[in-house]
């Protein structure tokens, strides 16, 4: 099993790699504003009104904003109309507004939370008009932000980081929309849906009566993969065959997940004129994924010791896991998923072991750096370069610099305000919901667990990543509320700071490499960055995981010995 589970890692890592590395290079295009189409695109932009090739950080910022507000009203008016709009076979009617509110916050934000069972609520049209276009318009708005930061910091004292509408359409048009389109088809080829028929009503072999669902599955599985959104067209998501049907669609959506990711920091190293800077990223983020690979998957395999008390020749833990993948890709699946900030799962986290399950939640209490989202983990990673370098100017006694650029306290107060967001949402957000009748009363399991799932579902939506523990009867008024504040403060709580550092950091002029230059590509840098990373999700983190998977593990300990 150590054999086979370390071959997986290795063949996955690989096949991202070679996947990304071109990839990375063709961003780094973009992100020089210098694509393949500049010609063609002239006519475009002035039929926009595009023209203007740079934008200041603030007028970056408000075009992002203004471009998710429309979608988010755009979309919430779908949601709410449902019942009146065409390609509605089954006539569904229109959600509530509560349930429409979160749902739109949802997928505007990239989070793709879902307190619904997406074939029992939700139309032809809601899921591909609604859900499906801001697949696309979310996963490109993380990625603009990439773009202005990297600008920032590969800038030579310019005051400009781009037109954002230019990167919103080219990153659309150029990336996700070609790629999207060649992954729908493999998809279907897999056998993966693809139509636009009503249900079938069918007799199972054993005269038991069931209804397949049927819809235009295969076009938002891709992009719902590639742009790290993760809402399922069912409500079981990856684990349903007709969205995930074998292990090599299996594969393909695992590697699909990181691409972007894992491209942008090739992107970073290009751009930047250093491409140790981003395999220094790349590093970072791959070992920590490495290890929190082994931990599940090692907690999977181990299992349950009440299972080989009852007799079990075995205490593996398949429960909750589809037999078509097994524990080590579904413990695979289960972590790419949460260090991305991809909410689609192959398995119920609510079913792994209290160790296996607390890794995936700390994942994404970690912000969801380790690769993450399109975008969202490249910044979010770069929040942490900067607070690594400023801790170690502090060791040094010397101003701290990355990049030839020196980091004032105008950087140090975005990185602070910008890492404390999720954490103050995540650990608020869970005591109300403790606090409150209306929170508790959503709570299907009781005592440690229970606060595990409230405690997963939380961070789940402030870090903008949609999977859910399961357990949880999310769709009242209460959790859609606080829900839907946690992702959109979760979301754009970080883009703002980010934006305001992408600026600061566009105007500063580069100084000379000197003596006492810390090097920030190094193995040194590497683990103190690790470090960093870790040090800052343990001290905010562990006691509310302390009383949640870690006592229910050591209470299990003690109920066995």
């Amino acid at each position: 099993m150590a054999a086979n589970a370390f071959l997986l890692i290795a063949v996955y890592v690989l096949l991202l790699m070679v996947l990304a590395q071109p990839l990375g290079r063709g961003l780094a295009r973009f992100v020089a504003d210098k694509p393949l189409f500049a010609g063609l695109e002239r006519p475009l932009w002035r039929l926009l009104g595009t023209e203007q090739p740079g934008m200041r950080w603030p007028h970056y910022l408000l075009a992002i904003l203004l471009f998710n507000a429309l979608g988010l009203l755009l979309l919430l008016a779908i949601l709410l109309l449902q019942g009146e709009l065409p390609l509605n076979p089954q006539q569904l009617p229109s959600l509530s507004w509560h349930l429409a509110l979160n749902t739109a916050v949802s997928f505007v934000t990239n989070t793709n939370w879902q307190s619904y069972g997406g074939e029992s609520t939700l139309s032809y049209f809601s899921q591909m008009v609604g859900l499906t276009v801001q697949n696309f318009l979310s996963a490109a708005t993380g990625i603009a932000v990439a773009f202005a930061l990297i600008r920032g910091f590969a800038s030579r004292s310019l005051e400009t980081l781009g037109n954002a509408w230019r990167d919103l359409t080219r990153i659309t048009l150029y990336i996700l929309l070609p790629i999207s389109l060649l992954m729908a088809l493999f998809f279907v080829s897999q056998g993966s849906i693809q139509n636009f028929l009503p249900y079938h009503s069918i007799t199972t072999l054993e005269g038991a009566q069931q209804t397949l669902a049927m819809g235009p599955v295969a076009s938002q599985e891709a992009i719902k993969m590639l742009g790290t959104n993760g809402g399922g067209f069912f409500n079981v998501n990856s684990a349903h065959p007709f969205e995930n049907p074998n292990a090599l669609t299996n594969l393909v959506q695992m590697l699909s997940i990181f691409l972007i990711p894992a491209a942008l920091c090739f992107a970073f190293g290009e751009s930047v004129k250093d491409r140790r800077q981003g395999n220094m990223l790349l590093w970072a983020m791959t070992l920590m994924f490495v290890v929190a690979v082994s931990v599940v998957m090692w907690a999977e395999v181990k299992g349950n010791p009440h299972f080989i008390a009852l007799g079990a020749d075995s205490a593996m833990n398949m429960e909750g896991k589809e037999t078509r993948f097994g524990i080590l890709n579904s413990s695979l699946f289960a972590v790419i998923t949460t260090a991305a900030s991809c909410g689609a799962v192959n398995a119920m986290h609510d079913s792994f072991t209290a160790l296996g399950g607390m890794v995936p939640m700390w994942l994404m209490q970690l912000g969801e750096v380790v690769f993450g989202g399109v975008g969202a983990g490249l910044y979010g990673m770069l929040l942490f370069v900067l607070l690594a370098v400023f801790i170690a100017g502090l060791m040094i006694g010397r101003t701290p610099e990355f990049l030839g650029k020196k980091i004032d306290v105008w950087e140090m107060k975005m990185t602070a305000l910008a890492i404390l967001v999720t954490p103050a949402l995540v650990l608020i957000g869970t005591a109300l919901a403790m606090m409150t009748d209306a929170g508790r009363a959503g709570m299907l399991n009781p005592g440690i667990h229970g606060f595990s799932e409230v405690l997963y579902a939380v961070s789940s939506a402030a870090n903008n990543n949609g999977s859910a523990f399961a357990g949880l009867s999310a769709n009242t008024p209460f959790w859609n509320l606080l829900l839907a504040s946690c992702m959109l403060l979760g979301r754009f709580g970080i883009i703002i700071p980010v934006m305001a550092i992408a600026g600061a950091m566009a105007v500063k002029k580069v100084q000379p490499v000197g003596n006492g230059t810390l090097p920030t590509h190094g193995p040194l840098f590497i683990s103190l960055l690790i470090g960093t990373v870790l040090l800052v999700g343990a001290l905010t983190f562990i006691p509310a995981l302390a009383l949640g998977p870690i006592a229910e593990h050591l209470n299990l300990q003690v109920k066995t010995s």
